[in-house]
């Protein structure tokens, strides 16, 4: 069988994590199949394969125009049996077998002139070019793959897709974290706080700051916590740490919201995320919108607790290993955080089912069930 997988997003944050632990795995779990990796020009060198997998130039960004007239030919020439698109940005020219990833409908339930950087002339046309790529992507895909029960009730209430055509895969955390976590002293953790400039206790948030992920709701919350009473009674001063690729959002929320308790770190290198999800006296996750939320298991599997809303996909997710709070409401999200703040025991509870939880989910079940994918849908007519 002949399997394309369009690796383009391989670099990025998000879906080039997902990529990256798709082919990781498949690599170690298929040695029959013949698989071509469509690669830009800036990873091609970087990375190296098994035999069975062969490296292919497709070196045209995402969403872009080559992506739509350049794609289709060149998937062709290779004389695919399937072809996975890890992503709604379909080539809609290609007329081959194909399957895709939709990792959340962010863009659909989250569409606001607030949310971009665009004016909103270009926003529209933008979102308009989003929506139809969608459609087809849904439409043209002999199966859609989802990360959650949430992303395939959200394809079924608003779009005409025959439900078994969708199939969850549950994503999970990175190997290397969890190295890390097995070989990080407290020392080193303690000496990320110093070359950071954290003085704990603190709370920690990481990810964007899109409107989406509600940071500004967490921010309120934070401030409402921090007041003389609260330092009275627990007798010391909290911090909120936030951590996130420096961007146009993080920079707005950075204007609008200076506080000396509050410490932005910018982009964090994966020592210094564990050190800083260890650190925390928990771990908030205050999205709006989810299609998964990786941060909530990171959290988990370093033993962080981990407090959380209760919108989307994010009950689904962490189970009974988090507590949650309704986004909307600040005085819930702030009382939540006290909560675990102020119960020890509650703490080590949280901590306990985090760690069970976190079992339930796996990279390498996630390819073995994609693997299954690829093999009844390049067997099946139709």
């Amino acid at each position: 069988m002949r399997i394309g997988i369009d690796a383009r997003l391989y670099s990025e944050s998000g879906i080039g994590r997902y990529i990256r632990n798709l082919l990781k795995y498949l690599q170690k779990l298929d040695r029959e199949n013949d698989y071509f990796i469509f690669l830009l020009r800036k990873d091609f060198e970087d990375i190296n394969f098994p035999k069975n997998f062969t490296k292919v130039l497709a070196d045209f960004s995402w969403y872009g125009m080559e992506e739509q007239y350049k794609f289709p030919g060149l998937l062709n020439k290779y004389k695919l049996d399937l072809v996975h698109i890890p992503h709604f940005n379909v080539p809609i020219f290609y007329l081959g077998k194909m399957v895709v990833t939709v990792h959340d409908l962010i863009h659909q339930n989250f569409s606001m002139n607030r949310a971009t950087t665009l004016d909103p002339f270009t926003y529209k046309v933008k979102q308009f070019g989003y929506s139809t790529i969608f459609n087809l992507a849904l439409r043209n895909s002999k199966k859609i793959i989802v990360p959650s029960n949430y992303v395939k009730s959200e394809i079924l209430k608003k779009f005409s897709v025959y439900k078994d055509k969708i199939v969850v895969t549950y994503e999970g955390v990175d190997e290397e974290i969890l190295k890390i976590k097995n070989q990080i002293s407290n020392r080193e953790i303690e000496k990320t706080m110093k070359h950071l400039n954290i003085k704990p206790p603190y709370i920690f948030y990481v990810g964007n700051a899109h409107p989406h992920k509600n940071v500004e709701g967490l921010i309120k919350a934070f401030l409402r916590i921090q007041n003389l009473e609260f330092r009275v009674q627990n007798g010391y001063k909290l911090k909120l740490v936030l951590s996130g690729s420096d961007h146009y959002f993080w920079q707005r929320l950075k204007k609008e919201n200076m506080h000396n308790d509050i410490i932005y770190t910018g982009y964090v290198t994966d020592e210094q995320l564990v050190a800083l999800y260890m650190g925390a006296k928990a771990f908030v996750m205050p999205s709006f919108e989810e299609g998964f939320g990786i941060p909530l298991l990171e959290a988990m599997a370093l033993g962080t607790p981990v407090v959380s809303s209760d919108a989307a996909s994010l009950k689904e997710i962490g189970g009974d290993g988090a507590i949650y709070f309704d986004p909307n409401n600040l005085v819930e999200m702030e009382s939540k955080i006290k909560e675990v703040l102020n119960n020890e025991k509650l703490r080590k509870e949280l901590v306990e089912k985090g760690r069970e939880r976190v079992k339930e989910f796996s990279w390498e079940k996630l390819a073995k069930e994609t693997l299954e994918i690829y093999q009844q849908k390049a067997e099946h007519h139709g």
